[in-house]
Order: C-alpha cells, then sequence, then structure tokens
C-alpha cells in the first residue's frame, strides 16, 4: 500500500481511509484462516509426537521384555547345566560305590568259593587215602 499522499515537513501521509479499511478487511480474513491453518499444524505436530512417543514407549517395552526374556533363558540354562552337573557328579559317585561294592562281593564270593573248594579238596584227599589205606598198593 504505497498509495498515499505525504505532507511537507512533517514526517506524515495521508491515506485513503477506504484502501485502510479494505487492507483490515482481507487481513480480518485471512488472519483466522492462517491461525487455523496454523492451529492445524500445531495439532498434526502433537498428534506425530505422540505417535512416536507411543512407538518410542513400544519400542522401549519390547527391548525391556527381550531382555527380561534374554535373562530368564539364561538363567534357566545356567540352572539346567548346574542340574545336570549335578546329576553327572551323582551318577559317577554311584557308579564309583556300586562298583566298590560289585568288587566286594566278587572277593567274598571269590573267598567262599575258594574255601568250599579247600573244603572239597580236603574231602577229596581224605577219600583217596582212605582208599589207599583199604587198598594197599602192590609196589
Amino acid at each position: 500500500m504505497n498509495a498515499g499522499w505525504r505532507i511537507p515537513f512533517l514526517n506524515l501521509s495521508l491515506v485513503d481511509r477506504r484502501s485502510c479499511l479494505d487492507v483490515i478487511d482481507q487481513m480480518r480474513i485471512s488472519i483466522p484462516d492462517e491461525i487455523k491453518q496454523a492451529k492445524r499444524v500445531i495439532q498434526d505436530r502433537e498428534r506425530i509426537i505422540a505417535q512416536a512417543q507411543a512407538e518410542a514407549e513400544k519400542i522401549v517395552t519390547a527391548a525391556q521384555e527381550q531382555a527380561a526374556f534374554l535373562l530368564q533363558e539364561k538363567e534357566l540354562t545356567k540352572a539346567a547345566e548346574n542340574k545336570a552337573q549335578e546329576i553327572i557328579e551323582e551318577a559317577r559317585a554311584k557308579c564309583a560305590q556300586m562298583q566298590s561294592e560289585a568288587d566286594r562281593y566278587a572277593v567274598e564270593v571269590l573267598v567262599r568259593l575258594e574255601e568250599e573248594l579247600n573244603q572239597q579238596l580236603v574231602t577229596a584227599r581224605k577219600g583217596i587215602e582212605a582208599l589207599k589205606a583199604d587198598h594197599p598198593s602192590p609196589h
């Protein structure tokens, strides 16, 4: 709006009232639209930020759940490995005990067998001596 008259020696200008009112009317019309558009932009921005925050929270929650799952899985694996080691050690101890008991039993059986065989041998020798005594040999 450069349509106006300058007053000499004063730093003033006269403007056409109608032109000023037209400009003001145009501003009244366009400014509410611009304000509405700015509000929409702000609402869209806030909505996008809220969606981004919700997505970030979902990602963090999923990461925390995954970390907890992996930690639990690791603990379960470690517990299973410890239990397996205990079972192996128990089995080895039982095996050693059973082998020791089996060896002891075998020794007992063999000692009894030896005693019985010795008794059988003594009996056989007595029988031979008795037969020899009853039937002396011609030599």
